[in-house]
């Protein structure tokens, strides 16, 4: 059992007053804040151990390689992957998925073959294939959701056909709080000879994640969503896939030999790693994993699930606020998005800064999915390891006071 309290004295910015209210941060869908061990294996490297890796036999460098290496390991381990070649070190979600588009979708897509995604999706994992279908004359098509906000798994079933050669969905969503089913679509997907890659960047932080057992051809997530720093993501992919790839940017580290005219690659996963890689983010992604690894992932995804039991029905309570996604805490992730009646959702979450709290508010990266669910914008609360039940009180008495400032005009 996680005690959040205790926690949250690990992470120093949660100690701070905003607008002379104690800080409550409920923005973890966004970024999350990172704990004295990250910050200071931050310090470390660059204060006893900054040098280039792969290149330099000095001792520096090579204590730099070797810690390097070892975050690839820590992340092989996390999310089980077969092996490190499978796992290339990026910078974040974003560039994982462009690079999956530019490297194996221009190698592997072809005119009418078929894109499949959902209308939850980050916009991570929608421009790319919008783009990748404009440059290889494929189709792009849609899973429709619930009334719910769940995955149509039926309309799944259609969508994905002989014509799909490619299916990319986020495991979790980053509005409304629902898990997709990865194994499910997995095994749909590879029926038809599909490959699918999955946008894990609201799911490795907050619960035990196997790409094996998922049995996914690629998988996505960044480090500053699990208390590592932002600029280092993750991008897995299987090596069957990797090694018919080309990279898709070229300089220094992923070259084998340069001639004049011509050059050749490096092996596995440094082939994809161009320049000089974020070296200290990779080590405190480490640190970060270490961090996680030592509360449990299984124990953070109950604990957020605590809170939402908590936390849900008090908000459903409150007359005028309407919550998208499933109205069960059993069916939610630590992602909240709601609206309050006749009240823009800025106007919100100001009025919830005022009181200490912060929030979201927006098209969180999602423009297709609130154009679907015919919305502007919303205003979300995430919750995460550091966060409490008194968080979630402070929550839903700064809603309170909000509504009554905008039906009184008084804090």
């Amino acid at each position: 059992m996680i005690d959040a309290k205790s926690l949250q004295e690990e992470f120093p910015i949660l100690g701070q007053e905003v607008n002379d209210e104690p800080l409550v941060y409920l923005d973890n869908a966004a970024t999350t804040q990172k704990p004295k061990a990250v910050l200071q294996t931050i310090e470390d490297y660059y204060y006893k151990d900054n040098a280039n890796v792969h290149r330099g036999v000095h001792s520096l460098a090579e204590r730099a390689t070797k810690k390097y290496e070892a975050a690839r390991e820590k992340v092989r381990q996390l999310i089980h992957a077969h092996e490190r070649a499978e796992v290339l070190f990026t910078r974040g979600t974003t560039t994982s998925l462009n690079w999956i588009a530019q490297s194996f979708g221009d190698a592997f897509i072809h005119e009418g073959d078929e894109i499949v995604i959902s209308y939850m999706e980050h916009h991570s994992n929608v421009v790319p294939w919008q783009q990748l279908a404009k440059r290889r004359k494929a189709v792009l098509k849609y899973i429709p959701l619930t009334k719910d906000g769940f995955l149509d798994i039926d309309e799944a079933r259609k969508q994905i056909t002989d014509k799909t050669a490619l299916v990319a969905i986020a495991h979790a969503s980053n509005v409304l709080g629902v898990i997709n089913p990865i194994e499910e679509l997995t095994q749909l997907a590879h029926k038809h000879q599909a490959v699918i890659a999955v946008d894990g960047a609201q799911a490795v932080p907050h619960m035990p994640v196997d790409v094996e057992k998922l049995d996914v051809d690629f998988y996505a997530f960044s480090g500053h969503k699990m208390c590592g720093p932002t600029g280092i993501g993750v991008l897995y992919g299987k090596r069957y896939w990797l090694e018919q790839m080309e990279p898709v940017e070229f300089g220094g580290e992923m070259i084998d030999f340069v001639h004049p005219y011509e050059s050749t690659w490096t092996e596995l996963p440094w082939k994809f790693e161009a320049g000089t890689p974020n070296i200290a983010g990779s080590i405190a992604l480490a640190s970060a994993i270490d961090y996680l690894t030592k509360i449990g992932f299984a124990e953070i995804y109950q604990h957020e699930k605590e809170l939402v039991n908590y936390v849900l029905p008090r908000l459903q309570a409150i007359d005028g606020l309407t919550i998208y996604g499933p109205p069960e805490p059993r069916d939610h992730t630590g992602v909240i998005a709601f609206n309050l009646d006749g009240l823009h959702p800025h106007d919100v979450a100001s009025a919830l800064d005022m009181e200490g709290v912060a929030v979201r508010a927006g098209h969180h990266c999602a423009q297709p999915l609130l154009e679907y669910l015919d919305l502007a914008a919303t205003t979300r609360a995430s919750f995460y390891l550091y966060n409490t039940k008194e968080d979630a009180d402070r929550l839903v008495e700064a809603i309170k006071v909000t509504k009554e400032f905008f039906k009184n005009g008084t804090f």
